[in-house]
């Protein structure tokens, strides 16, 4: 077929194909010789005409060339530039999103993929899908997410795994939001398997999913796992021409940094993020990066920083109405006010985060987990003893669920802690010993075999 071909969806008959020829050509003032010529005969047009041929892929080509319109059109009747304004209207869609309101660009994807659906063009309704993933990703409906995303795939799935790969990732993020840390990490690495095993060398589908594990890798406490993902992340770099994933690439690689303690290159790589995303007018992803230098403020000992980069993301997030991601921030700002001496501010702030409509064990575990590991310091500092065991036994139930090691461990050594110090020496050793349990080295236990290195 031509360049704009049917992509899947079944082609006319030679009945429906010789009418809309006949209707074309008529339209065009055109006699069957003269559409004919050089190639073929006015009998052969005449034939084809009344249906009772089909043309050949070569003939369809001439015909299209000499009727002003596309392979495409004459073989399904779609317009000869309907795929080309969906494609434009999908950009403008994905503009909405960056600069505006989720909910405002789903309206738009969603006429898009009815239109693209009715038309039959599956590239187009894949890409609605995903913007649809996305949209449904930033305000925090997960479930429709992975509904989504996984339509797209579906739709895609007869393509190179490349191309499926946005849809792919957008699934495991979704995954990784509800605190399923283990089945997010599961989907990335049997991708990275695939197009390593296959030989589909495709930079920037590799690029997005190193970047992609390095969060999961990172709460699960696979800390060594996350650094090697970075650094395949940064060598597929130089190769990547879409600024988006190299932004990405930054702000996932300056995670790791921050765990190894590199404070100054972690946020080197974040103004490098944060650069791109501001030429890109990316908003949600640019309140990410102020997120990020916010922990990293926090890390440094800059607490009054820490606190004026967290509000200004919150404050992003919340313009966007990026519900999710904006009670998560609060929770990170909330610890950050709690050692600023202000655990009254922070009380309030994390509260309202604990209704299942903010935070809950299907929707931002770990930060659920976290605010009420926040609750239970506060509590305790009060002297509030009941009431801190309460929220570190609450945090304990949602973490355990996630897999998230690293705050699992500091959890349990919280909560041996306080134990102890009420005389309860044998339930806070079971404390302990559940803590050093989750500490097993992730890689030997808790996951599988690394994913391939691909050549590079």
């Amino acid at each position: 077929m031509a360049e704009n071909s049917t992509h899947g969806i079944r082609a006319d008959g030679p009945a429906e194909i010789g009418r809309r020829v006949l209707r074309l050509r008529t339209a065009k003032g055109l006699t069957q010789r003269q559409l004919a010529e050089p190639a073929y005969t006015a009998a052969y047009i005449s034939t084809l005409e009344s249906g009772r041929v089909r043309p050949s892929e070569t003939a369809l080509r001439h015909l299209a060339d000499r009727l002003g319109t596309t392979v495409d059109e004459l073989t399904t009747g779609r317009p000869a530039h309907l795929a080309t304004g969906l494609r434009m209207r999908l950009t403008d869609a994905r503009r909405t999103l960056a600069t505006g309101a989720a909910e405002d660009a789903a309206a738009l994807y969603g006429a898009l993929h009815e239109e693209a659906a009715r038309a039959g063009l599956v590239p187009e309704q894949a890409a609605a899908l995903l913007g649809l993933g996305d949209c449904a990703l930033e305000t925090g409906d997960l479930s429709p997410a992975r509904d989504h995303y996984a339509a797209a795939e579906a739709l895609l799935a007869d393509e190179p795994l490349p191309r499926r790969v946005p849809a792919l990732r957008g699934r495991a993020t979704a995954h990784l939001l509800a605190g399923e840390l283990r089945y997010a990490c599961y989907l990335l690495e049997t991708a990275l398997d695939e197009l390593n095993a296959s030989g589909l060398h495709d930079p920037d589908a590799l690029l997005l999913l190193y970047t992609a594990s390095i969060a999961p890798y990172m709460d699960m406490g696979a800390h060594a796992r996350a650094a090697h993902a970075a650094e395949l992340a940064l060598a597929l770099a130089p190769q990547v021409d879409d600024p988006a994933l190299v932004a990405g690439m930054h702000r996932g690689v300056a995670r790791t940094l921050i765990a190894e303690g590199r404070i100054q290159e972690a946020d080197a790589s974040l103004a490098k993020a944060q650069e791109l995303y501001q030429q890109l007018h990316i908003r949600t992803e640019l309140a990410h990066c102020h997120w990020m230098r916010g922990y990293v403020r926090a890390q440094d000992g800059d607490l009054e920083g820490a606190e004026s980069e967290l509000r200004t993301a919150r404050d992003m997030l919340a313009s966007k109405r990026a519900a999710l991601f904006t009670v998560q921030v609060e929770v990170e700002l909330a610890d950050v006010l709690r050692r600023r001496g202000k655990a009254g501010e922070a009380e309030r702030l994390l509260s309202p985060l604990l209704s299942p409509s903010a935070l809950g064990a299907e929707r931002g575990a770990v930060h659920a987990g976290g605010a009420h590991r926040l609750l239970g310091l506060i509590a305790e500092e009060r002297g509030l003893t009941e009431s801190a065991e309460e929220h570190y036994c609450a945090a304990l139930s949602l973490l355990e669920r996630t897999g998230a090691a690293g705050d699992l461990a500091d959890l349990c050594r919280l909560l041996g802690d306080l134990l102890r110090r009420t005389g309860r020496v044998e339930a806070a050793l079971d404390a302990y010993r559940t803590g050093l349990g989750h500490r097993a080295a992730p890689g030997t236990t808790t996951l599988g075999p690394a994913p391939a290195a691909p050549p590079m």
